[in-house]
C-alpha cells in the first residue's frame, strides 16, 4: 500500500477539564480554534449590529441580547470542550503546567505567554520566554 494518511484528531474532554498542552499541541489545535472563532465571530457580528442600533427601550432588544449570549455561550463551550482556558471574548489561553500561551482573534499565530498570575496585558512574547527560561512543553 501507498503512504498512510494520518489524520489529527483533536481529544475533545469534559468542559470543566482544561488540559495541559505542549506548545506543538497548541500549534496543532489552533487552527481548529481559530475556524470555530471566526465562525462565531461573523456569526456574532449581524447580532451586534443589530443591538446597537436598537434603542434601551426596544421590546426587540431583550431577544436580540439573547441571541447575542447564545452565539457566545455556544463559542465557549466548544473552547472548553477541546481543553483551552476561554479568558474572554475570543481570547483563550492554552494551559502549560507553567503558564498560559495566550492567543486573541484574530492573531495569526501563538506568540504571547503569561503567567498563571498576571493576564492579557502582562503577556510576553513567545519567543522572548522561550529563550530566557527553555520550558520543557516546548
Amino acid at each position: 500500500m501507498g503512504a498512510s494518511n494520518q489524520a489529527t484528531i483533536t481529544q475533545i474532554g469534559a468542559r470543566d477539564q482544561p488540559r495541559l498542552f505542549s506548545l506543538a499541541e497548541a500549534e496543532a489545535l489552533l487552527p481548529i480554534v481559530k475556524k470555530l472563532t471566526a465562525l462565531a465571530y461573523n456569526e456574532l457580528n449581524p447580532v451586534k449590529s443589530r443591538m446597537q442600533n436598537m434603542l434601551p427601550t426596544d421590546p426587540r432588544l431583550k431577544r436580540v441580547e439573547h441571541e447575542y449570549e447564545t452565539v457566545v455561550r455556544k463559542w465557549v463551550a466548544k473552547m472548553e470542550r477541546l481543553g483551552v482556558v476561554v479568558k474572554g471574548l475570543w481570547l483563550i489561553d492554552f494551559d502549560t503546567g507553567d503558564g498560559y500561551l495566550c492567543w486573541r482573534y484574530p492573531e495569526f499565530r501563538i506568540g504571547w505567554f503569561h503567567e498563571y498570575e498576571t493576564g492579557f496585558g502582562d503577556r510576553q512574547k513567545l519567543a522572548d520566554v522561550i529563550e530566557q527560561t527553555a520550558p520543557e512543553w516546548v
